[in-house]
């Protein structure tokens, strides 16, 4: 049977355990913690380069080439570059493909720090940005200009898990000679394969659910086109964004169980969507799976099934501060920490969080309020969260 026909599951384990120039077969795979690889002559040190081997760990590590091997698979791509965070494969990728006098549209629903690092970065480097709702494709297609060369979503928005309708922008962005860049970090490659719907860029935070243990800061850009690799290629060495050896043996090695722990973490998630829904308290609730929710549609064309969306959801309770402090205090699974995609789960307020630098207006077009709650699924049982939350929402009452 040829390797390629066995399933994703069985692949991941597999994927990235063989790299050129390794002739040995361990069954873990070994953590190269050098800086610098020997060479013989000026003659291997010239085939080296003319390979591009292994020289200095800014440019090629085994690590990293092996995360890489698994993070193309698992997306679906041709080469993916691996950084030292996500916000490092955000920027780096700005600052190989953007240039001054560019246009940049970027959908309004996203991330706190992205939006801090386009408005900081892209704008200081004389790139035009535009924010769009990218709910109304008709908007997004009057923001475009002759100048457009990217836009960038996420594939559910950060916190609100607003769906993008990925098919569609790409088509936007192809006609008018621009880039997709998906942010696949709240969804990753098991629910949806951004590239398979015509994204040109995919990141992923590989601090957050790919790596799942909460011990590793890193981020991976995935590319079809190798000229964008190498351009990219070319930024991360000269910026120093590359991720150690060390992280990605770490990521390399959480990964390995990422099919078992994110589909665990997108069912509970979908469980704990639906009970918080159904309780008086709450206002509402933003996950994809919910039925009442304005993207389910678009979602179930996106995404497989209702129980396998995403492993985040965010929902908002009254905008008590004693109370949310009540709430958050009486929790005994669940614990407020600024991250997310780990196996235990977490909670983060938008406020003092993702979004606290945020303009308040710009917040509110987000859908972000005070009682905004940020909730990362573990692999905790579903119905021992929906306890955990049910007693602690009680101090509302």
């Amino acid at each position: 049977m040829e390797f390629e026909n066995y399933s994703e599951a069985t692949r991941i384990l597999y994927e990235g355990h063989t790299i050129k120039g390794m002739s040995m077969s361990p069954e873990a795979f070994p953590l190269f913690n050098t800086t610098a690889f020997n060479m013989g002559d000026l003659n291997d040190v010239d085939k080296t380069y003319e390979e591009k081997g292994y020289t200095y760990v800014r440019t090629r590590n085994p690590n990293r080439e092996a995360l890489a091997q698994l993070i193309s698979f698992l997306e679906n791509g041709k080469k993916t570059l691996i950084f030292s965070s996500g916000m490092g494969g955000i920027t780096t990728t700005y600052f190989a493909l953007l240039n001054p006098g560019d246009h940049f549209i970027c959908n309004s629903y996203i991330y706190g720090e992205t939006f801090d690092a386009i408005n900081q970065l892209l704008k200081k480097c004389s790139v035009e940005v535009d924010f769009v709702d990218f709910t109304d494709l008709q908007s997004v297609r009057a923001a475009v200009k002759p100048n457009t060369k990217m836009l960038y979503t996420e594939v559910v928005s950060n916190p609100t898990d607003i769906v993008a309708d990925i098919e569609n922008l790409a088509d936007i962005a192809h006609e008018a000679g621009a880039w997709l860049m998906v942010d696949n970090t709240f969804t990753t490659p098991l629910a949806v394969k951004p590239m398979e719907l015509g994204a040109d860029i995919v990141l992923n935070s590989l601090t957050k659910f790919m790596n799942g243990h909460s011990d590793a800061l890193a981020g991976s850009i995935t590319v079809d086109d190798c000229a964008l690799y190498d351009r990219i290629h070319e930024i991360r060495m000269l910026t120093g964004t590359s991720a150690s050896p060390h992280t990605a043996w770490t990521v390399f090695r959480g990964m390995q169980t990422v099919h078992l722990r994110v589909n665990k973490q997108m069912e509970n998630a979908a469980k704990l969507a639906k009970a918080l829904e159904e309780h008086p308290i709450v206002l509402k609730v933003n996950h994809p799976s919910i039925p009442s929710n304005p993207q389910h549609e678009l979602a179930g064309r996106i995404f497989k099934d209702n129980t396998h969306m995403t492993g985040m959801l965010s929902f908002d309770m009254p905008d008590d501060k004693d109370k949310i402090n009540a709430f958050m205090n009486r929790l005994k699974l669940a614990r407020y920490a600024p991250t997310l995609g780990g196996i235990r789960t977490t909670l983060s307020h938008p406020l003092h969080s993702s979004h606290h630098h945020v303009p308040e207006e710009d917040r509110k077009k987000m859908g972000i309020s005070y009682g905004t709650m940020r909730v990362s699924c573990g692999i905790e049982e579903g119905e021992d969260l929906i306890r955990d939350f049910m007693y602690a929402l009680e101090v509302f009452q």
